[in-house]
């Protein structure tokens, strides 16, 4: 198939697939080139992208998504390794998670405060007192 087939098929765009190409992640398994230097697109691409949104998803950089499709072409990892790799991004997430929640919580607090500074300047004051002195302890 051609690049624009694949493109609609997967939601993706020409440039997205033609980087994906350029970085190595599909290669003459996923896509070949015709006497005319057109791009031929086998079935295997679309399993391939599939497997790329799949690690994208997760937050995987395009570090780890060529380590992950090296190993798994190879078939490199023990399903341990796998286990292993697994739980250290569910880690990773969930330290992300717990700082987008302070920072919610933060934000949640300015929101609060600046909307007492209108309707009520001298709670919002007492607000912010406890506040400081609460974040000193």
């Amino acid at each position: 198939m051609k690049i624009q087939e694949l493109a609609d098929k997967m939601g993706l765009t020409i440039h997205t697939i033609r980087f994906y190409e350029k970085e190595g992640l599909l290669d003459d398994r996923h896509v070949r080139r015709e006497s005319n230097n057109y791009r031929n697109y086998s079935e295997e691409a679309i399993e391939r992208l599939k497997l790329i949104k799949k690690f994208q998803s997760i937050g995987c950089s395009l570090v780890e998504l060529k380590e992950v499709l090296q190993d798994h072409d190879a078939n490199a990892q023990t399903n341990l390794q796998i286990i292993d790799w697994i739980r250290g991004k569910k880690k990773e997430i969930e330290s992300k998670k717990e700082e987008y929640d302070q920072m919610l919580d933060t934000l949640n607090k300015m929101l609060e405060y600046r909307t007492l500074l209108m309707d009520d300047p001298q709670k919002a004051q007492e607000m912010l007192m406890t506040w400081h002195a609460s974040s000193s302890d």
